[in-house]
């Protein structure tokens, strides 16, 4: 120790003093040889050292300068006093530890009866869990039988259900009277009959065999007792003074199962009630628009007469003869004035003639034409749907509607072809405007073909001809109107302009010919374009229609200058005159221009 101190001491800024230094003990260390010590071999130990550097109890003993030998027989002689008082302790607890080993072998003896007594359990738990296995397959089994039979208990209490006819039944198709507990029990009647004759099991059934022909007497008896009760509540609908939509909505609706009934189980009666509405329907509606429609004949002002237009024929008089009105103002005859206002009352309840006629009220056409399609409107809508609803069929709102469809064509037809006045034309026509307009709000389509004056081929071909018409008188104004402003030049290219101007010919063609065309056209054609104009504007107050006239006139302007100059080409020296040539694309550009005033 004392030389590490001076190694120590020596060497101070090599190591610290709290440094322990293993070299300088392993240096000290005086290894004894023994009878063993060939056997023994040293090498590695500098590593082992070194490994034990920073064990605290290896440290200790070697701070304290104690060498290994003493240290290790130190540790034996504590070992061996440790173990003398264990056997001692031992020694002491011998009578206990004795006890402790009969009790042992008792507890041995115990667990190994109740092994024995465990092994007996488990034998009878494998012998219970093989009878709880079979009465699980059992109960399986009988739970799938039972499902089975409340299936076909199910379906066998089903059947017996649909194909029985109970006693109550019979009693209130046969003598029962037909209100809603009747409709009820028709209902159940013609589930029973769809059933036998729909379902293939049912026929083969023979239980059928018994149950049949009562249910065929049924149906017959169920179909003539609703046809008599249709048939009586149709009747109701002649009788003068009915409200034929009241009676609809909270009778005949009421009952509308009937129809279904009849319809499904009996065609040929369901044929005949609906052949019976139609009948009634038609004839009752014709005869309350022909009593209206006579009664708004008395109500009719008269605006205007042939005697007020130019040009017309003579024509019969009215199938319904009225006086005519005087007319203090002459001018009213094209003044719309407050003829207009029915427009704003399109929707207006219609009018009662009676009332009118007692306030010796008249009115020009087209308010009674409003009032009579308002009436034919709100009667058509209520028709259709009730017919929809009732029978379920649409094709028997048109069967009913051609005989007031025909009262109503008789009337224009005997109204408009004397009729001479042209605003009340396209008044009426307006008035058919909005009242489609108000049926497809309604989204009611049942007037779709009526009201457009289109649908029917007559119609298509008066506005064929018209159109014709149209476009040929068109063409002559348009013609008449280049005549006034290039007649010279017009004249040329269509009787010229084809012409060969190489072919040998008595006279032909030259530049001094066609020079004073070509001057005379480059000079003022678009001063007399501009007259052209304001000649259409004053002819047309409509802008539109002067538009396209206009469009017309300067497209055949064009076709007439390009032949004139496609003929120029073609002459002998014609490019001499390509200078004065008024180019396509300019023209072009002034009918654009004009295009675009309008």
């Amino acid at each position: 120790m004392s030389d590490v101190a001076e190694n120590n001491a020596t060497h101070p800024n090599e190591t610290p003093k709290n440094v322990f230094d293993f070299g300088a003990f392993v240096g000290d260390l005086i290894v004894e040889e023994d009878a063993s010590s060939d056997d023994i071999s040293l090498e590695g130990l500098q590593q082992e050292l070194e490994e034990c550097k920073n064990d605290d109890v290896v440290a200790n003993i070697l701070s304290k300068g104690i060498k290994l030998r003493e240290y290790t027989k130190g540790v034996e002689n504590n070992l061996r006093q440790v173990e003398l008082d264990s056997i001692q302790d031992y020694i002491k607890e011998s009578d206990n530890l004795v006890s402790l080993h009969d009790q042992i072998r008792d507890c041995d003896s115990i667990l190994s009866q109740m092994e024995t007594l465990l092994s007996g359990f488990q034998v009878e738990i494998g012998s219970i869990s093989s009878d709880i296995k079979i009465l699980q397959e059992k109960s399986m089994d009988m739970g799938l039988k039972l499902k089975n039979r409340k299936v076909a208990e199910s379906k066998l209490a089903k059947f017996v259900e649909d194909i029985i006819v109970p006693p109550r039944m019979v009693d209130i198709i046969v003598d029962g009277e037909v209100n809603d507990e009747y409709l009820r029990t028709l209902d159940i009647l013609s589930k029973k009959l769809k059933f036998v004759e729909v379902d293939p099991m049912v026929k083969a059934s023979k239980a059928l065999k018994d149950v049949q022909p009562e249910l065929e007497k049924l149906r017959q008896k169920a179909v003539s007792k609703v046809f008599d009760f249709i048939v009586q509540k149709l009747q109701a609908l002649r009788k003068p003074k009915t409200n034929i939509q009241i009676l609809q909505q909270n009778v005949l609706l009421k009952y509308k199962y009937v129809i279904s009934f009849l319809k499904e189980h009996s065609k040929e009666v369901y044929n005949e009630v609906r052949a019976a509405y139609i009948d009634t329907m038609n004839k009752v509606l014709s005869a309350h628009f022909r009593a209206y429609i006579q009664a708004l004949e008395k109500l009719q002002l008269d605006i205007a007469t042939s005697n007020d237009m130019i040009g017309v024929e003579t024509r019969s008089t009215s199938l319904f003869s009225r006086g005519r009105e005087p007319l203090k103002n002459r001018s009213a005859v094209f003044a719309l004035g407050e003829r207009l206002n029915i427009l704003k009352e399109i929707d207006q309840p219609a009018l009662i003639p009676h009332i009118a006629e007692a306030s010796s009220l008249k009115y020009p056409y087209e308010v009674l034409f409003r009032s009579l399609h308002k009436l034919l409107m709100d009667t058509a809508t209520s028709e259709y749907l009730f017919c929809d609803e009732f029978f379920g069929e649409e094709s028997v709102f048109y069967e009913i509607f051609a005989g007031p469809f025909a009262v109503i064509d008789e009337h224009f037809n005997s109204i408009l072809p004397n009729c001479y006045d042209a605003i009340g034309l396209m008044l009426m026509i307006r008035i058919i405007h909005q009242h489609q307009l108000i049926m497809s709000r309604r989204r009611i389509p049942c007037l779709d073909s009526y009201l457009d004056k289109e649908a029917g081929p007559e119609g298509g071909k008066i506005q064929l001809h018209f159109e014709d018409l149209l476009k040929s008188n068109t063409g002559l104004f348009v013609e008449e109107l280049l005549v006034e402003h290039f007649s010279d030049l017009i004249k040329f290219v269509k009787t010229r302009a084809s012409e060969d101007p190489n072919a040998s010919s008595e006279r032909p063609i030259t530049v001094a010919e066609v020079e004073p065309l070509v001057k005379d056209f480059a000079s003022r054609w678009k001063a007399a374009i501009e007259l052209m104009h304001k000649d259409v504007i004053t002819s047309f107050s409509n802008f539109l229609c002067g538009m396209e006239i206009l469009r017309a006139a300067l497209t055949q302007l064009l076709l007439y200058y390009t032949r004139l100059s496609d003929f120029i080409k073609r002459i002998d020296g014609g490019t001499a005159l390509n200078k004065d040539l008024v180019s396509i694309s300019s023209i072009m550009y002034e009918i654009r221009k004009y295009s675009r005033t309008f």
